[in-house]
């Protein structure tokens, strides 16, 4: 028996589908804005599933480009809010909903802004994050929406093979750093699954990963705030190599105040940023004004 929820073409995009709009709107996908289309209707279905989106769901998509992901999110979510800097696409995605989606069409909203500017959102709060980020911004685009929406709970987003790996990185790992930490700020991250590339039109020379990231039920336990404590992990990565009291002196005003603030955190002033969880480069914030002293 076949399963006709994947058989019939329905309202989701496949790959003829958006070269044809591609054509009527005359988008080509450019490299500057790390635009890629996913056209493949079981993909975003896939992308939907591990995302577990609700049907109580207000999801938040950055990026929809010509619309593959946003209508399978509109079939499963409550409501869908897209933020799209490109004019050409933000102009023609209502009309792709209300075209191939016209029941779930007043369920949907579109942002015209670019994400990192973005500070509030129309209708109710944003219970989760679902994106296929480009690939250039990935990182800050996560980090800003993270801080600037704290009601989402649940985030997947498609990145760069080497951004997910980055992202989900343990310390002790060579690609832990400063996205790794800040997004443990927020979240428990994990990879969540690979993407192929002949899934996306154009196909990008790089492979993508799925990255999952659920808000801490407790944000971290610190007196510090988090730009103090972001301000302690981007001066360890900054100079990775050198051990955390030459690595922070410039942050902690000396070499001599930094290894004070690392001592009283409990933490060796010979380990280097890689090792350190971001429990411990709040520890060190913490200690940072008494060191001083």
């Amino acid at each position: 028996m076949t399963n006709s929820s994947t058989d019939e073409p329905g309202p989701l995009l496949g790959p003829a589908d958006i070269r044809e709009l591609a054509a009527t709107l005359g988008v080509r996908p450019t490299k500057q804005r790390g635009q890629n289309f996913v056209i493949d209707a079981n993909t975003v279905r896939r992308i939907v599933r591990t995302a577990e989106v609700r049907p109580d769901d207000v999801v938040v998509e950055v990026g929809p480009g010509l619309g593959s992901l946003t209508l399978a999110l509109l079939e499963a979510a409550d409501r869908v809010t897209a933020v799209e800097i490109d004019d050409v696409l933000a102009a023609a995605l209502p009309a792709t909903v209300e075209a191939r989606l016209p029941e779930r069409a007043d369920r949907f909203a579109l942002v015209h802004s670019d994400a990192m500017k973005v500070t509030e959102l129309p209708g109710p709060p944003p219970t989760a994050l679902v994106a296929n980020l480009p690939y250039n911004v990935a990182v800050p685009v996560l980090l800003h929406m993270m801080a600037t929406f704290p009601t989402i709970e649940r985030t997947l987003v498609m990145v760069q093979s080497e951004v997910a790996d980055r992202l989900a990185a343990r310390p002790g790992n060579k690609v832990y750093g400063v996205p790794s930490v800040k997004a443990n700020w927020y979240a428990e991250v994990k990879r969540a699954g690979a993407i192929g590339r002949n899934v996306f039109w154009p196909a990008p020379n790089v492979d993508s990963g799925l990255v999952s990231l659920v808000r801490r039920d407790k944000p971290l336990d610190t007196t510090a705030s988090r730009d103090e404590v972001f301000a302690a992990v981007d001066a360890a990565f900054a100079q990775r190599r050198k051990t955390l009291r030459s690595a922070l002196a410039g942050w902690a005003g000396s070499a001599a105040a930094a290894e004070a603030a690392l001592v009283a955190a409990g933490v060796s002033p010979q380990a280097r940023g890689e090792s350190l969880t971001v429990e411990e480069f709040a520890r060190i914030a913490e200690h940072k004004e008494a060191a001083a002293q």
